[in-house]
């Protein structure tokens, strides 16, 4: 690699011979070519690049590309240089221009990067003619009357070269890229809040684009029901997508689409015939018109379909569809898949989310990095390091592939394994047919078997291997048909990213460019086989249910004994009718609790697929590591598989806020030394996921034997030291908190449905003369309940009950009366209860004890206090009574530093946005009883006790002091209680110093 020294002094020796002759290479003969080769090449030769390929590496692996032999247009060309990582990741593009080119202030060129590395998806790109240096931020959309200063980020003269050499060096060498400056520098200088990225607008385009096929395919085809419109309308976009790709990439003609739409007649006709030869040339499915008996026919205004089409072209389209991928493709898609067409009365078109994605706040789109990680340790695990042969019944599945995300991974994943196994051999028969030392004869030998290869030129697979890497290994379903047809659409053109127009040409007459995928992707519903017949008979139901036989659909696959990876996203929160649910519920006693999510079944579901020492990698819901509702699905998951890895994720979705978890098992019995990787990136900010994961070299890891001693079997995620100390104290002289809980249970408080409707002041209370026998001192959250104390507020209940008297208390219903617009409770709107009434009164008798312990609900730790005044409390806070264990000495246990340590590691709460105390896992917590014969533990009892009370007496003078040294004095002696309480709760549960300081130093 080049050294920085070497680089200055080539760069400052390109400089002086530029500047000599400037005048000469300014001259209109003087062209593009000729600046590329004397200056451009020369200067990012300097900063390290193999821009020449000297490595000899085929155009697969080389680490510059130059793509100017893809033309598109007259009015553009692919970019003149990709810089890229090894692996091929795409860094920057490089436009080259001729030095008599004024690229500060023109237009065009500027459009043209910018459009470029925009579609590319790329944070910065760069034009340049040597003479002139240019970097823009390609994180903005460009437009093509954006002035030449727009998004830019840096201009340089050739004449300050060397003094911005720093900037040049650390920027965009190569030694510099590979320890992740460029990385830190387009993280400072662009990817600014308010920019539209490709896949966003992309999105917006496809609604347009919907909504104007929709409208007028709805008002000129009445015959036509909404089903067989959103079928038309998907499928006609779909088909621009793919041929307009197909144009950029080079493999159709340019502009051909446009031509026929801007011809005289029908232009939806004209169209379609494009459409027709398409079908004979792809056999892709995608225009497959025995199956499609709609498009045809179909009746669409001319102004539409050419506003579409002319949309889809520079200067109009800032898309540049030679240089998206696929995968930015995907992720508008499965936004524009969460949407639906509704036809009014009048067939007017009107696009609409679906209720399952408004239901569960948007479209949980899988970040890509989440997919690679997923596809790496399931499907890498299963065919890194063989050889094709070895991996050649290897059978992958998505059970609700949406947009394709994974199966497109899995795909990629795949080509690139074959791929470099069949280089290794490329290279070594390369090396020998160039090798003057070897006989002619064993050179031609190496020739002809390097010929053999499934390998182009320049070194990508050829397109007879990647359709038969794509029907061997690539399966997927999902119940909506739309979905179905863009995940083929999506792997359709995975596989033509490496067809050329030769490869085309070289194809057997009888041989079509694509394969169809319908006995690879299917629409049916994943989680209800065809037995659901047997117990319904409206055909409606069952129609909406679309019932799914997966044997009859994947025979091969199951003659094998099932997948050998399940892979994905599926639903979360989905909707099921009553007939659908109680089938589920019969099918999947064996996880079933209480409550039940989508997720679970496709769990269950699809660890039934798996063949012996198959994969599963899933991103799912992160309530599947901690809560009551998924234990049995945890315990059959320990019992029946070898769990590999277990990462907390928090929040990774882009629009919406859900916190997330990465699963991933294989098949198999566990064994005793089993070993889990254990991952929390929940502390971690959202856009530092991808780098925190990749960068993670030293993973945690527990025995999964250790997991089943959690209570409930929580997967916790958490080092080894956390996990060591939690299994300690589990293993030690403790109860259930539950045990020492009196026969009400922890329960929340009461929820009022409109709190400026039943908490009033007392103030309040008597100007409207409320009725006293339906007044409760309350308490309401975390601003009143401390840790040792409480600040009782001037504030009443209004308790009502739903069998309450209300006629005895006219003043009462008088005052919720004048709030009747702004109760928006379900149950009242159907009439299930009274307005006047609590939405959850609770019984009386929880809150009118003695005394009781109220905790606070909004918090990721336990907050607990004495409550002797018996106060009722709001649903913001919990409440129990306490029994066989002295009440002060379980409070201070509770609030020690150790619980608070607890809880977080076993909850999984910490930084969570709507973090709760949920009183199922509190009955867990493990509290140390005391050996009444056992001197020293009475001992520490007293000493937790008698702090307590002086704290509790504490508090209250503190907020009374009016004196700053009073003040600090009396907090001074409240720390040092609270750190007494703490060393006694350390010593009762025999934490070692090395320990404390682990819980000390845990936030």
């Amino acid at each position: 690699m080049i050294s920085k020294e070497k680089a200055y002094l080539k760069i400052q020796e390109l400089v002086a011979r530029f500047g000599e002759q400037i005048d000469s290479y300014k001259q209109a003969d003087y062209n593009e070519t000729l600046t590329r080769r004397d200056f451009i090449d020369p200067f990012f030769k300097a900063l390290g690049w193999d821009v020449d390929n000297s490595q000899g590496y085929a155009e697969a692996y080389r680490e510059v590309i130059h793509e100017d032999k893809v033309k598109v247009g007259k009015a553009t060309k692919a970019p003149d240089y990709s810089f890229r990582l090894p692996g091929g990741k795409r860094l920057f593009f490089v436009e080259a221009k001729k030095p008599n080119i004024d690229i500060k202030n023109n237009i065009s060129v500027a459009y043209q990067i910018r459009r470029y590395g925009w579609s590319a998806k790329l944070p910065v790109s760069i034009i340049t003619d040597f003479e002139e240096f240019a970097v823009y931020d390609c994180t903005k959309k460009p437009k093509p009357t954006d002035k030449s200063g727009i998004a830019r980020i840096k201009y340089i003269k050739f004449t300050d070269y060397l003094k911005e050499f720093e900037y040049l060096w650390d920027t965009f060498s190569k030694e510099r890229v590979l320890k992740g400056s460029f990385d830190k520098y387009i993280k400072s200088d662009t990817v600014k809040k308010g920019t539209a990225t490709v896949d966003k607008d992309f999105l917006a385009s496809l609604d347009n684009w919907r909504t104007y096929l929709a409208t007028s395919i709805s008002l000129r085809n009445k015959e036509l029901d909404e089903d067989e419109i959103n079928y038309a309308v998907q499928l006609t976009i779909d088909r621009l997508i793919f041929l307009r790709i197909a144009e950029d990439r080079g493999v159709e003609q340019y502009g051909q689409l446009k031509t026929s739409v801007n011809q005289k007649g029908d232009s939806y006709q004209n169209l379609f015939s494009n459409f027709k030869k398409a079908d004979d040339k792809y056999n892709s499915g995608l225009f497959d018109f025995k199956k499609d008996v709609i498009s045809e026919n179909l009746k669409i205004d001319n102004k539409v379909i050419k506003t579409i089409v002319n949309e889809m072209y520079y200067p109009e389209s800032p898309y540049e569809f030679s240089v998206i991928s696929v995968e930015i493709l995907g992720s508008a898609y499965e936004q524009f898949l969460g949407k639906i067409i509704r036809i009014t009365p009048a067939h007017q078109a009107k696009i609409e989310e679906k209720p399952e994605v408004r239901k569960a706040g948007g479209v949980y789109y899988t970040p890509q990095y989440v997919v690679d990680y997923i596809v790496k340790n399931t499907v890498g695990k299963l065919i890194d390091g063989k050889a094709p042969k070895q991996i050649e019944k290897i059978k992958i599945c998505d059970p609700a592939c949406g947009s394709g995300s994974f199966l497109i991974g899995a795909y990629q994943y795949l080509l690139d394994h074959y791929k470099n196994y069949y280089y290794s051999f490329f290279e070594k028969y390369s090396k020998d047919a160039a090798n003057n030392k070897l006989t002619q004869y064993e050179r031609n030998k190496a020739i002809r078997e390097r010929n053999k290869l499934p390998l182009t030129p320049d070194g990508e697979l050829d397109s007879h291997l990647r359709k038969e890497i794509l029907l061997n290994h690539i399966f997927g379903v999902d119940i909506d048909t739309n979905a179905v047809e863009v995940t083929k659409l999506s792997l359709l053109l995975k596989c033509m990213e490496g067809i050329t127009v030769a490869s085309i040409q070289k194809l057997d007459f009888k041989e079509r460019v694509l394969p169809t995928l319908e006995n690879n992707i299917k629409s049916g519903n994943s989680l209800i086989d065809v037995d659901f017949y047997d117990s319904v008979i409206d055909f409606g139901e069952e129609k909406k249910v679309k019932p799914f036989n997966w044997e009859k659909a994947f025979p091969d696959v199951f003659k094998q004994g099932g997948f050998d990876a399940v892979i994905g996203n599926p639903p979360w929160g989905a909707d099921f009718s009553e007939e659908s649910l109680s089938y589920l519920r019969e099918k999947n006693k064996e996880i079933i609790v209480r409550m039940i999510d989508s997720f679970m079944y496709f769990v269950f579901k699809s660890y039934k697929f798996l063949k012996p020492d198959g994969s599963f990698g899933m991103i799912l819901p992160d309530v599947l590591f901690y809560q009551t509702d998924n234990e049995k699905l945890r315990e059959y998951i320990l019992i029946n598989s070898n769990i590999e890895a277990l990462l907390n994720l928090g929040n990774v979705f882009e629009n919406v806020t859900r916190p997330s978890c990465i699963i991933i098992f294989s098949n198999s019995q566990p064994t005793k030394a089993n070993k889990i990787i254990t991952v929390d990136l929940t502390s971690i900010k959202k856009e530092n996921k991808h780098s925190a994961l990749n960068e993670m070299q030293n993973f945690e890891s527990v025995l999964q034997k250790e997991l089943k001693e959690i209570p409930n079997s929580r997967f916790v995620t958490t080092n080894a030291k956390h996990f060591s100390i939690i299994k300690k104290i589990k293993n030690g002289k403790v109860k259930k908190l539950s045990e020492f809980v009196d026969e009400d249970g922890i329960q929340r408080g009461v929820s009022p449905d409109l709190k400026e409707a039943y908490l009033v002041s007392s103030e309040l209370a008597k100007q409207f003369k409320l009725e006293k026998s339906h007044l409760r001192n309350v308490l309401t959250g975390g601003k009143q309940v401390k840790r040792f104390h409480i600040n009782y507020p001037d504030l009443q209940l209004i308790y009502t009950k739903r069998d309450s008297d209300f006629k005895a208390i006219p003043n009462i219903c008088s005052f919720i009366n004048q709030y009747k617009s702004k109760i928006t409770c379900k149950e009242v709107k159907e009439g299930k209860h009274s307005l006047y009434a609590l939405h959850r009164a609770r019984e009386e008798k929880i809150f009118n004890k003695s005394e009781k312990l109220v905790g606070v609900i909004t918090e990721d730790e336990i907050i607990v206090s004495i409550d002797r005044n018996k106060t009722f409390v709001t649903d913001g806070l919990y409440l129990f009574g306490v029994k066989n264990i002295d009440i002060k000495y379980l409070m201070g246990i509770l609030n020690s530093k150790l619980f608070v340590f607890l809880y977080r590691l076993t909850t999984m709460e910490s930084g969570r946005a709507l973090a709760q105390v949920k009183p199922t896992v509190l009955a867990e917590m493990p509290i140390r009883f005391i050996d009444e014969k056992n001197k020293s533990d009475k001992l520490l009892q007293e000493e937790i006790i008698k702090n307590v009370e002086i704290a509790m007496k504490l508090f209250p003078e503190i907020s009374e002091s009016k004196l700053q040294t009073k003040t600090e004095q009396l907090e001074g002696k409240l720390e040092h209680c609270l750190t007494k309480i703490d060393e006694a709760v350390f010593q009762l549960y025999e934490l070692t110093e090395d320990e404390k300081r682990i819980v000390e130093e845990k936030k």
